[in-house]
């Protein structure tokens, strides 16, 4: 059968194409080769980043095919990369999949290449084995993941890599991984692989671009080409049919069974098929489950997690008809139609299992192969939909992301008589077993169900090869939903996840042991001020009173950077204050001119400089003469000068030029910037608030057993603050003001742009002489501005507030927070800020009243 006929095989089933229901609801269209609607069909995922999913019919993921067609597209792929690449370079290459979906093609696609040796990515960790990289997939619904080769030398070749995924959409995660790869192991060539090419034109020239800036061949690979057109909306419409179909009414996880039920009378023909807890419509008694004794090779790896090489190939070939043999014989007599399915990440040898058990019972028995999945997808059971039924089970491998539903899908309602179901040694376990695990889920739907169990293979390291000694591979950016309430094309964090690490220490400890010099301030995080009712008021009030001249210093310093430092910046935020404001000056860029900024965040440090791994990860990944430095205002300009040091220092060491320690500030009342929306110190309503303002993250940590020479420096997410959560809503309140202000934006910016903007540095003079006056004589216990006195407020031993007499509203929460606290708020004439906050000066907890409060000296 030729690759189109098995492309066609599923349409032709019910000659009704799979994603027709799809297309006909969100107006949804696939073009392309004539093969590709037998190659794929449409559902719908829970998923904010996308509505639509791909479903292929050849993957062997989410829809049950025969394992010959599935394992010879993959085959077939590689002997189509070994033509291109010729004999000689085929011998030197390295394949590489991607978890989950892509674990087995990638392997099939190695087989066909020849002897080259295979590794897939995984999100599974494995302790004792070290971590060679790491990435994010950000479309996907789990991002995060690890590179865990038993031999690293095997990344650190120099023959062809060939990449292999399912499909090629953007290119984003396999050109990221490229060039994160490609900056640690430079390589000649690199080989994208994939079942369809389903890029946008706006993303097809991408490819030779990324090609030339690397200095590498980049050739593609696939099965098919098209393009999916969305209309706009389509993410709303999707959410809101998947929202209509897992509603109670429709959706049989609201009773306790799950019978099918009817869709609501527009869609009378259609049914929801969500299975949760118990039976369905139709489903048989329970059936029986039965262990199958494969007697797996004890020296063949159960894939390709850590590296499967030629000689592993050799032993699983010799011993696939010894173990095909014995599941036959384990099969029920009168069994016609049977799935072996195998567990996400673990697709290859379930596939090989399955196509040798094809070859053994020939045509008396119709084999098909699936796997479980994360991926979780809208199940609707209409002959125009790729995802009939589906089955909800826990997960059985104790994850390290935690626990979570899993999903096997178009299993319920298709006529198996048997399943075998195929999982490694580590998921084998209670839950696997349990009333609501997987293998009471297919016993409920099918007569006999046999379980396989494949030992998980366990590296041993200890003799392996080391590669040659380079850089540890950065990981990709943190980003939303999974670190930080922010969407996550808004921000990249460049920050280690230390959530689950007790940081926090009471104010007063944490003031005297940074006063006495027995700890850095980045060692600790303070606990988490939670605003009072009246406070947070406060806020709201002050966002209100505030949002059109936020608006108004975002655009005008948004246009000032486009103008004078890139027509393309890479908007670098300093975490955690700079964060909200590089978001905005994202979302003005694109209101206002289109762009699609790159934005991250990262880690400075006063006293420490700036994370050198960061700009050695943007240095990587951008041109760094595009980067600009965001941050939220300025004091007194310490951060200006930790910048410029840290910058000169890394040129030192690192030999990378380009970065400009200029900052672009929202307002710049210390004359420390040329950069800014503005100078004057006004109430930024993102100053008073911590973390319940920058995305629930804290302000970033550096300690020395936490991060190594080699890590971002950490930050933690505070999940548990999400129900007073008002980033998105700061973010909006001035985003929408954009339109109002567009006028008043262009006459300022080119004010701006015609102005002498040279700093003048009275904010530093000013923090020396009241550093003097008031007899502190440390210019690091004088905090200047609006902002910066509400941070002393809330994170440190606060002494006294100086107030310029006659400041108005923009005051009312520092005073409030001063009442709070027993804070002294002095008026002086001739302030250079609307504010200072002093610190206490040789702070001990014996120079503060028993309930914390501060005294005067």
């Amino acid at each position: 059968m030729t690759d189109r006929a098995h492309a066609a095989h599923a349409e032709e089933e019910t000659g009704v194409w799979s994603g027709s229901w799809v297309a006909e609801r969100l107006g949804v269209e696939l073009t392309g080769d004539e093969a590709l609607t037998g190659l794929l069909g449409l559902a719908l995922r829970r998923n904010p980043k996308r509505a639509h999913l791909l479903v292929s019919n050849v993957l062997g993921k989410h829809v049950p095919q025969s394992p010959s067609v599935v394992y010879g597209h993959g085959v077939a792929l590689g002997r189509r990369v070994r033509e291109l690449l010729g004999a000689e370079a085929a011998e030197r290459a390295v394949v590489l999949g991607y978890a989950e979906t892509a674990t087995g093609l990638g392997h099939s696609v190695a087989d066909g290449l020849g002897p080259a040796p295979y590794l897939h990515s995984t999100r599974r960790a494995v302790a004792g084995v070290a971590r060679a990289g790491g990435f994010e997939e950000s479309h996907s619904h789990a991002t995060s993941h690890l590179l865990l080769p038993q031999d690293p030398a095997l990344l650190a070749g120099d023959g062809p890599m060939v990449l292999v995924d399912d499909e090629f959409s953007t290119g984003n995660t396999v050109l990221n991984t490229i060039r994160a790869l490609h900056e640690r192991y430079p390589r000649k060539r690199y080989v994208v692989v994939a079942l369809v090419d389903m890029r946008s034109p706006a993303d097809a020239g991408r490819l030779d671009d990324f090609a030339r800036e690397i200095g590498a061949r980049v050739d593609l690979v696939t099965t098919a080409s098209g393009t999916v057109r969305l209309p706009p909306g389509v993410l709303e419409k999707g959410q809101e049919l998947v929202a209509r179909y897992e509603s109670p009414a429709a959706d049989p996880a609201a009773a306790p069974t799950t019978e099918v039920t009817t869709e609501a009378a527009t869609e009378a023909t259609t049914e929801p098929a969500t299975e949760t807890a118990g039976g369905s419509t139709g489903a048989a008694s329970p059936g029986s489950v039965e262990r199958v004794d494969l007697r797996w090779p004890h020296d063949v790896p159960d894939g390709g997690r850590h590296g499967f090489t030629a000689a592993d190939r050799d032993r699983l070939e010799s011993a696939l008809p010894g173990m095909a043999a014995r599941i036959a014989e384990a099969l029920p007599a009168r069994a016609r139609r049977v799935l072996v399915l195998g567990f996400e990440e673990l697709m290859y040898a379930p596939l090989r299992l399955a196509q040798a058990l094809e070859q053994a019972v020939g045509g008396d028995v119709d084999v098909r192969y699936s796997t479980t999945t994360r991926s979780p997808v809208l199940a609707v059971d209409d002959p125009g939909y790729a995802i009939r039924t589906r089955l909800v089970f826990p997960a059985h491998d104790d994850p390290a992301d935690g626990p979570g539903e899993r999903y096997a899908y178009n299993v319920a309602g298709a006529g198996f008589d048997a399943v075998i179901a195929v999982v490694d040694s580590a998921a084998d376990t209670p839950a696997l077993h349990a009333p609501d695990g997987l293998a009471a889920r297919l016993a409920a739907h099918v007569p006999h169900v046999l379980l396989a169990v494949v030992p998980s293979y366990v590296p041993h390291t200890s003799h392996a090869p080391q590669a040659p000694e380079r850089p540890p591979m950065l990981p990709e950016p943190l980003r939303g939903p999974a670190f930080s309430s922010y969407a996550p094309d808004e921000v990249g964090w460049l920050l280690q996840d230390l959530s689950d690490v007790t940081l926090e220490a009471p104010t007063e400890e944490r003031e005297e042991a940074i006063q006495s010099g027995g700890a850095h301030y980045a060692e600790s995080l303070p606990v988490e001020y939670q605003p009072s009712e009246q406070y947070q008021e406060l806020f709201h009030a002050a966002l209100e009173s505030s949002a059109a001249r936020l608006a108004r210093a975002v655009g005008a310093v948004t246009e000032v950077v486009l103008a004078e430092r890139s027509p393309r910046p890479v908007l670098v935020s300093l975490a955690r204050a700079g964060t909200p404001v590089g978001v905005l000056m994202r979302r003005w860029a694109q209101f206002r001119h289109g762009l699609d900024l790159p934005h991250y965040a990262v880690s400075i440090v006063r006293g420490r400089g700036i994370d050198a791994n960061a700009l050695r990860w943007l240095a990587g990944h951008h041109d760094p003469a595009d980067v600009v430095f965001v941050d939220g205002w300025t004091g007194k300009g310490a951060i200006t000068r930790e910048l410029t040091t840290a910058l000169r220092d890394f040129e030192a060491s690192d030999g990378v030029t380009g970065f400009s320690p200029e900052i672009a500030v929202l307002a710049d009342p210390g004359s420390c910037v040329r950069t800014y929306g503005t100078r004057d110190d006004f109430l930024i309503p993102s100053a008073c608030l911590n973390s319940t303002v920058s995305g629930l993250i804290s302000r970033t940590v550096l300690r020395a057993d936490l991060v190594g020479p080699h890590d971002f420096h950490g930050a933690k997410f505070y999940r548990e603050l999400a129900g007073a959560d008002l980033s998105p809503a700061f973010l909006d309140a001035v985003s929408a003001r954009f339109p109002d202000v567009t006028e008043s934006v262009d006459a300022h910016a080119k004010d701006l742009l015609s102005a002498d903007r040279t700093p003048t540095w009275e904010g530093w003079a000013a923090v020396e002489r009241i550093s003097e006056e008031y007899g502190i004589h440390d210019v690091n216990l004088v905090k200047p501005g609006v902002g910066e006195t509400t941070r002393v407020m809330l994170r440190r031993v606060p002494w006294k507030v100086l107030a310029r007499a006659g400041a108005g509203a923009d005051l009312d929460h520092v005073r409030l927070l001063a009442e709070q606290r027993g804070v002294p708020v002095e008026e002086v004439a001739n302030l250079p800020y609307t504010c200072v906050g002093l610190i206490h000066p040789q702070y001990t907890r014996g120079a503060t009243g028993a309930d914390g409060k501060a005294v005067t000296l």
